[in-house]
This record gives C-alpha cells, sequence and structure tokens, in this order.
C-alpha cells in the first residue's frame, strides 16, 4: 500500500465572486518508506496540499488516499483517527513551553490506551537518546538549542511508529549547520522504519535527502523528478 495516492485533487479558499482555486488537478503517488520534497515558491498551493493529505482540513474534489483511507467524504471523526496514525513536523517545533523533552514526545503516545505512563515515558526517553538528546530529557524547550527542539519534534512524531511523516518547512528557522543535521537525522530514522516523508521546503540546501523533488507552481505539480 502506498502511504500517499493523490488523483485529480482541486482545492479552493472562498465562494461565489471570492472563490480563489489554489490547487489545480494534482496527481501524486509517494511510496513507502520514500522521501519526497515538495518545493515551489510561494502560494504556489504546497503547504495546503500538505494540510489535506494531513487531514487537517476536508477535501473537495478529487481523490487523496492516505494510509489507505479515502479522504473525500470523510468526517471529522475519520480524520482525527487518520491524523493519529500520521507524524507532523512544523516549522516552529510546537513545543509546550511548560513540558520537558521527555513529556513532549510522550504526548504523542496518549494515543495508545491502556499504555503506562511509565512505558511511554520510557518510549520518549528511548526515542530522544535516537535523535541524540541523551541527557537532556528533563530540559524544558527554553533550555535547549533551535536545532535541538527540532530534534525533540522529530523524536515526538515518530514515537508512535506513523505510518507517514508529513513536515513543513522545517529548516527555515535553523542555520545550515543546524538544519542539514536535523533533516539527515529525520531520513536516516524513517528509512530505518520504512515510514515515508513528505517535505514541503523552500531550503536548496536540503536537497540532498531526497528520493524524489515535486515541483509546484500556481496550484499544479510542474515536474516530478528522481533526486541526482
Amino acid at each position: 500500500m502506498d502511504p500517499i495516492r493523490i488523483e485529480g485533487l482541486n482545492f479552493a479558499y472562498g465562494e461565489g465572486d471570492l472563490r480563489r482555486p489554489v490547487l489545480r488537478d494534482v496527481s501524486l503517488t509517494v511510496h513507502a518508506g520514500e522521501v519526497v520534497l515538495l518545493t515551489g515558491p510561494s502560494g504556489s498551493g504546497k503547504t495546503t496540499l500538505l494540510t489535506l493529505i494531513g487531514a487537517l482540513r476536508g477535501m473537495q474534489d478529487g481523490s487523496c488516499r492516505v494510509l489507505g483511507r479515502e479522504m473525500l467524504g470523510a468526517s471529522e471523526r475519520d480524520r482525527v483517527a487518520l491524523r493519529r496514525r500520521i507524524g507532523f513536523i512544523f516549522q516552529n517545533h510546537n513545543l509546550l513551553g511548560f513540558l520537558t523533552a521527555r513529556q513532549n514526545v510522550a504526548m504523542a503516545l496518549e494515543i495508545e490506551a491502556g499504555m503506562p505512563e511509565r512505558e511511554r515515558l520510557d518510549r520518549a526517553g528511548a526515542m530522544l537518546a535516537a535523535v541524540g538528546l541523551a541527557g537532556h530529557e528533563d530540559k524544558t524547550p527554553a533550555k535547549l538549542s533551535g536545532g535541538q527542539r527540532q530534534r525533540v519534534a522529530i523524536a515526538r512524531a515518530l514515537v508512535a511508529e506513523p505510518g507517514l511523516v508529513l513536515a513543513d518547512e522545517p529548516t527555515a528557522a535553523l542555520d545550515k549547520v543546524s538544519g542539514g543535521e536535523v533533516v539527515h537525522l529525520l531520513r536516516d530514522l524513517a528509512k530505518s522504519r520504512g515510514t515515508a516523508i513528505l517535505m514541503v521546503t523552500h531550503d536548496p540546501r536540503i536537497l540532498d535527502i531526497a528520493d524524489r523533488i515535486v515541483t509546484m507552481e500556481d496550484g499544479r505539480i510542474v515536474e516530478a523528478a528522481n533526486a541526482a
């Protein structure tokens, strides 16, 4: 099963005279274990496409199958259930400042009914060690660097073993060294688990992590090529 299979997807904001098409006849497949970068100018529809794939907004037209579930016509309950199977990583990491790194990561396991708190915290600690943060588990985000905070976000995204990871500009707030380390770490961890990654980026420094680079322009996919 391909984690993402999209055919003929269209999406617009607004209604009537204010209706503004954002995505036009988009078709895209992402295979298991594949790293695909979504590039293109601002306003080309990349983030909107990511939010539809991530079940963060409802579909309007076309087919979008994510982890085997069709999103066209899906109820809010269905979308919530799907979101629990996806790991999300955002530009601003979205960590809770009053929780430690371990607690932030463990939150992603609260959906696992019946899992004891001790097991959640142990798994969170192991995942933090996997992203190179052993010894930092009990620090709050304010006591971590930008690159370390994004590593916590990666740990949180991967700890529940999702079938798909969606990342939106994960290196935008990081310097060159930290950004490169973070995305290579994400790729290596996901590859070892056979997890697909779809990442929106404007950052030309990280193109080498991709299996494929998909370019969007004016709501359409204008190029999809294997990375060199």
